[in-house]
């Protein structure tokens, strides 16, 4: 445990990044800004509208609006200490904030996985039970089922960072990734971590396979013409989520494909965040209702 002290000690971590390619870092750093800025106003534009048009209270723009706040966070929680280690020298970042980091960002990657199944099963009762509709989505159990999904993200992501800056540490700070993550931060270890991993590979697994075959089963029930017509918006979002992660947690890693890892992992913390407001509210006949309306109303001021 006297690694784990000193490291604590030093007080910091170094994010190596994208430091092998600095030729790329400028463009990056511009690239990646553009759509961290396109993820605020998109979701931002989407809680606001659904908050101030009374025909969006709905069920579907009540976890959608859920759905844009996590992404605000998740994307919050990475996005600028990357941005800053992209545009300056430094690359390091805090013993604390790295714990803090770790844990908000697999917090909110879990608590998306299981909203994306209330969605589905959303999506399915509005499709396969249109008579029972009001009855199942009920307001009370529409929060119900938001918070619970909050909160099975959170449960999850304690489990994992107190195993993973419990295990101690071989005197080393560099940390192979653009921002603390389990598996970066499980290879500085100077012990066998098998068990830090199958404890990884089991959650990955309910928080991953179990709802993408949720989400799949009950698409697949709806009609193929119905899943396109209706719920293809969501399978859209579904497919950038899911196979990154799935690349990610569930697949055996190696030297070789640590750096491919980077590239998708910030496909899902950078590009998937900030395409949802564009997949949901394009050609969705209720938002450009909800913009005519609130443009109307501010025409009369």
């Amino acid at each position: 445990m006297m690694e784990k002290i000193n490291a604590t000690l030093e007080g910091y971590f170094v994010l190596l990044g994208f430091s092998n390619w600095p030729h790329l870092e400028v463009i990056l750093f511009v690239v990646i800004l553009m759509f961290y800025l396109m993820t605020l106003i998109g979701n931002l534009f989407i809680i606001i509208l659904s908050y101030v048009d009374a025909h969006l209270h709905t069920p579907m723009y009540f976890f959608l609006s859920n759905l844009s706040f996590l992404d605000l966070c998740y994307t919050t929680s990475s996005i600028p200490q990357l941005l800053i280690n992209l545009w300056g020298p430094e690359k390091n970042i805090s013993y604390n904030g790295c714990m803090i980091q770790l844990y908000f960002v697999l917090a909110l990657g879990s608590t998306e996985c299981v909203l994306l199944v209330v969605m589905s099963y959303d999506r399915y009762a509005a499709v396969c039970r249109p008579l029972h509709y009001t009855v199942l989505m009920h307001p009370r159990f529409c929060h119900l089922l938001a918070v619970a999904s909050w909160v099975s993200g959170f449960t999850n992501s304690a489990l994992h960072s107190f195993l993973t800056f419990w295990v101690p540490l071989c005197g080393h700070r560099q940390v192979d990734h653009f921002f603390c993550e389990v598996p970066a931060l499980l290879r500085l270890s100077c012990i066998d971590t098998h068990a830090n991993e199958l404890t990884l590979m089991i959650t990955s697994s309910i928080f991953v396979l179990i709802p993408l075959i949720l989400i799949l089963s009950s698409m697949s029930t709806t009609g193929l013409q119905k899943v396109f017509g209706t719920c293809g918006s969501h399978l859209m979002v579904v497919s950038l989520f899911f196979i990154p992660a799935m690349c990610i947690y569930l697949l055996p890693s190696s030297g070789s494909s640590q750096d491919q890892g980077k590239f998708i992992a910030l496909f899902y913390t950078v590009v998937t965040p900030s395409l949802n407001p564009l997949i949901y509210t394009l050609r969705n006949k209720d938002v450009r209702g909800a913009v005519k309306r609130l443009m109307g109303s501010w025409s009369l001021w």
